[in-house]
C-alpha cells in the first residue's frame, strides 16, 4: 500500500519529500500476504477457483515450471519475473485448497508450507545457521546430501531405503535418468 503512494506521490509534477519512518512502509515478503488475501476471496467468490481440487490444477503446475525452465534457458530476465509469480500462483493456491481440509484429513496452509521450507533451509545450511565450517561450494553440495540421507534415513526408522526414495518416477524420462545417475 506504502509503495503504492510513493510511486503516485513521485508521479505528480511537483513531487512531496516524503520521510520513510522505519515500519512505515512495506517489509521485504508484504506482497505475499497480499497474495493469501487474494486467494482467501477468489476461492470464495470466484466459482472457477472455488471448484479446484489439487488434481485439477496439476497441469497447471507443472506448465508453469516448464514456463519458468524456458525462460531461464532462453536467458529471458524479463518473463522470469512474470513467470515465478505463476508459478508461486500455483504453490499459493495449493496451500488454499489444503487449507480447507482438517489436520487430520491432511490439512495445511501457507504458513505451514513456509515453515517447513524454512526449517529445512536452516537445517541444510549448517554452515551459515550452525558453526559447521566449509571450505566452498563443493562442501556445501556434499554437506547437503549428507543431511538429505540422514533425514530419509529419519524418517524410514534408520534405514537407508533404496535410492529410488524421493525420485518423482512421473518426470520426464531426460530429467528421471540424471537423477537416477546421480
Amino acid at each position: 500500500m506504502m509503495r503504492a503512494v510513493g510511486h503516485a506521490a513521485l508521479a505528480l509534477d511537483d513531487p512531496p519529500v516524503i520521510e520513510v519512518v522505519p515500519g512505515s512502509y512495506d517489509l521485504p515478503g508484504g506482497r505475499l500476504l497480499d497474495l493469501v488475501e487474494v486467494m482467501d476471496r477468489l476461492r470464495t467468490n470466484c466459482p472457477w477457483d472455488a471448484k479446484q481440487t489439487h488434481e485439477s490444477l496439476a497441469p497447471y503446475l507443472l506448465e508453469e515450471a516448464y514456463e519458468v525452465l524456458e525462460t531461464i534457458e532462453e536467458g529471458d530476465h524479463a518473463a522470469l519475473r512474470e513467470e515465478l509469480g505463476d508459478l508461486l500462483l500455483q504453490v499459493a493456491f495449493h496451500a488454499r485448497v489444503a487449507r480447507e481440509r482438517s489436520e487430520g484429513e491432511g490439512g495445511f496452509d501457507i504458513d505451514d508450507v513456509a515453515d517447513g521450507i524454512v526449517a529445512k533451509l536452516v537445517r541444510r545450511h549448517p554452515h551459515v545457521f550452525a558453526d559447521v565450517k566449509v571450505t566452498g561450494a563443493e562442501q556445501v553440495g556434499d554437506n547437503w546430501e549428507a543431511i538429505k540421507a540422514a533425514e530419509r534415513a529419519a524418517k524410514n526408522d534408520g534405514d537407508a531405503g533404496s535410492v529410488l526414495d524421493g525420485v518423482p518416477m512421473g518426470q520426464p524420462a531426460l530429467s528421471l535418468a540424471a537423477q537416477l545417475i546421480r
